[in-house]
């Protein structure tokens, strides 16, 4: 275990130090052992990621100075992770940890951690007790992220917070040409896979685990699909014959929708060429790719370079953003942003919106999204755009039963949650004449 405790000690630093995501960082300390070691790894980094907040506002209580070695700070938390959050016997975790200090820090380190964590063992209610008047260590998120979802929504703030800390489902959205979800959900219950119908597209895997294991993923039955962002492709309302654009279409799970709603005729644009393999592929296993596609390297801010001429009926702009609905599964999205990330997010969310608005035909509607929970991003990009085009309106939307919304906001979901969806941002507009 100590081997495990080490690397995810260092992804968890790579990320809280020098601002790498946990993915770049999971793959710089892949040493290539067995299966089982890199879930370890990846669960603990993950998991620790998660509970910063808290774990360091313990590690730093239960030292009398700063730890100077940021490695040495990131082993606690990963150490008070696994004593707070897992089954693992508490005197195992701790003789490991010492083991790892010597590894990552010096061997003079062991007697620092050993006694680091024996405290936490000894004194674990008032210590815990003690860092809950921290906002930061009760909330588990940066400050100014706090502050600002409790000025967004100050309804809901808390049970958001609480949300984006939970545990993620594995949701699958069902590829209606190849399959039903009921036939879905069957499939798996043949082999003992535990799955539930969610919505009209959605099954939830009980007990997640790697989806290329799941039946029906090779030969395209189903795609990887977060129940909120299943809500993209039936709000804009496609039909048979229509001319569609997906503006910010990589990896492609809102284009594949959307080519399994109707016969129509999609432009999948991204400027990414990389991510773009990446719809090709998923293009390519959903048995998309012979229907009428056209997949495009362009920056859509730009469409001089890739536009036809031809307006189009329906834009879907999934627009980049802060990415804050989706922390409980990027839990290290939480600690790499900073508060002026999303006003240059806004910023370039209103250079789409007024670059693809002239693309779209009167009388046709376009569809905002993104995957934030941040007013700046969402409802104040719609109303400032709505000032500035007096033929934008923006229609009321009706969401499926179940769907925890504020107006188009998606509310993240507590585990359970009866549509158990992330953070998601919906807004349709019509091009009136």
């Amino acid at each position: 275990m100590h081997i495990e405790q080490a690397l995810a000690a260092r992804a968890v630093a790579r990320v809280i130090d020098d601002g790498a995501s946990l993915s770049e960082a999971l793959a710089e300390v892949d040493d290539g052992s067995e299966l089982r070691g890199r879930t370890l790894v990846q669960e603990l980094s993950y998991g620790t990621l998660r509970h910063w907040g808290t774990l360091d506002a313990l590690t730093r209580k239960l030292s009398r100075h700063p730890i100077p070695d940021a490695l040495l700070r990131s082993l606690t938390a990963v150490a008070l992770y696994q004593i707070l959050h897992t089954r693992a016997p508490a005197f195992a975790i701790v003789d490991r940890a010492v083991e790892a200090a010597a590894q990552l820090a010096r061997p003079a380190a062991k007697s620092l951690e050993n006694a680091l964590l024996r405290r936490f063992l000894r004194e674990r209610d008032s210590l815990l007790a003690a860092v809950q008047d921290d906002e930061v260590a009760r909330h588990g998120y940066p400050k100014w992220w706090i502050d600002r979802v409790r000025r967004d929504h100050p309804a809901d703030w808390e049970a958001m917070l609480a949300a984006g800390n939970a545990r993620p489902p594995l949701s699958l959205r069902v590829n209606r040409r190849a399959t039903s979800v009921r036939a879905l959900v069957a499939r798996f219950a043949e082999v003992g896979i535990e799955a539930t119908q969610a919505g009209d597209w959605g099954v939830v895997v009980a007990v997640p685990r790697p989806v290329t294991e799941l039946p029906g993923y090779a030969d395209g039955a189903f795609a990887v699909q977060d129940l909120g962002a299943q809500l993209a492709a039936p709000l804009l309302g496609v039909v048979d014959g229509m001319r569609v654009l997906d503006a910010c279409a990589a990896p492609g799970g809102k284009s594949t929708q959307l080519l399994e709603c109707a016969d129509i005729d999609l432009t999948a644009l991204d400027a990414d060429g990389t991510r773009l393999g990446r719809l090709r592929d998923n293009l390519r296993r959903l048995r998309h790719d012979r229907r009428k596609v056209r997949v495009v390297e362009g920056d859509a801010t730009n469409p001089g370079p890739w536009w036809d001429g031809k307006p189009f009926d329906r834009i879907l702009l999934d627009v980049p953003c802060s990415a804050s609905g989706v922390a409980r599964r990027h839990p290290d999205i939480k600690w790499r942003r900073r508060a002026a990330d999303v006003e240059a997010f806004a910023a370039g969310q209103s250079r789409l919106l007024d670059a693809a608005w002239p693309l779209l035909a009167t009388g046709g509607r376009l569809l905002y999204v993104t995957c934030s929970i941040f007013r700046a991003e969402n409802d104040q990009r719609i109303d400032d755009f709505c000032v500035r085009h007096a033929e934008a309106l923006r229609e009321t939307l009706n969401f499926p039963e179940g769907v925890m919304h504020r107006g188009g906001q998606i509310l993240p979901s507590a585990s359970g949650g009866r549509h158990n969806q992330d953070g998601f941002f919906y807004a349709r507009l019509r091009k009136n004449p």
